[in-house]
């Protein structure tokens, strides 16, 4: 694994896990732009494919996660890792927005720090249930938000006709 890697340390050095690490580095940090130290991988470049982009980059960033979770992670550390992919596809899938964020939300070097953190600190031990609550709580008051939005918008274009 390359040297530039954030996350090379406290990880159990098993071939899965190794593997994981060197995926994660390939989607999000495989690539630097010259004279700068901000790097790039793979995921952003196949997000600028529309859908098929996104799609695949899910799919591999699911089954990272998938294949850390099968190291036995507590289901806390698994939800997180999963809202990290969900904000990222969902934002990612979003016409010229989703291109700009994909070089810089990282979810995979987020995952892995996360898993770096599970490791070496202890951090994220537990149930994932608050977190789903919380998350749910935080969509839904989204969701209300934008159905009001919609709610004004469509009034005030009823009433310009």
């Amino acid at each position: 694994m390359p040297e530039t890697s954030p996350y090379k340390s406290d990880i159990p050095n098993t071939p899965l896990l190794r593997w994981v690490s060197r995926l994660s580095f390939l989607m999000d940090e495989q690539f630097r732009i010259p004279g700068t130290k901000y790097r790039f991988g793979l995921d952003p470049l196949l997000n600028l494919i529309p859908f098929a982009g996104d799609i695949t980059g899910f799919a591999v960033s699911g089954g990272l996660v998938l294949a850390m979770a099968s190291k036995g992670l507590t289901s806390k550390i698994v939800v997180l890792m999963c809202i990290n992919i969900l904000l990222d596809t969902t934002i990612g899938a979003i016409p010229g927005v989703g291109q700009v964020w994909d070089f810089f939300f990282r979810s995979n070097t987020r995952n892995m720090l996360l898993l770096q953190e599970y490791y070496r600190e202890g951090k994220h031990q537990g149930s994932g249930k608050n977190t789903i609550v919380l998350a749910l709580v935080i969509l839904s008051l989204i969701f209300i938000l934008l159905i009001g939005m919609l709610w004004v918008i469509a009034a005030w274009l009823f009433s310009k006709f």
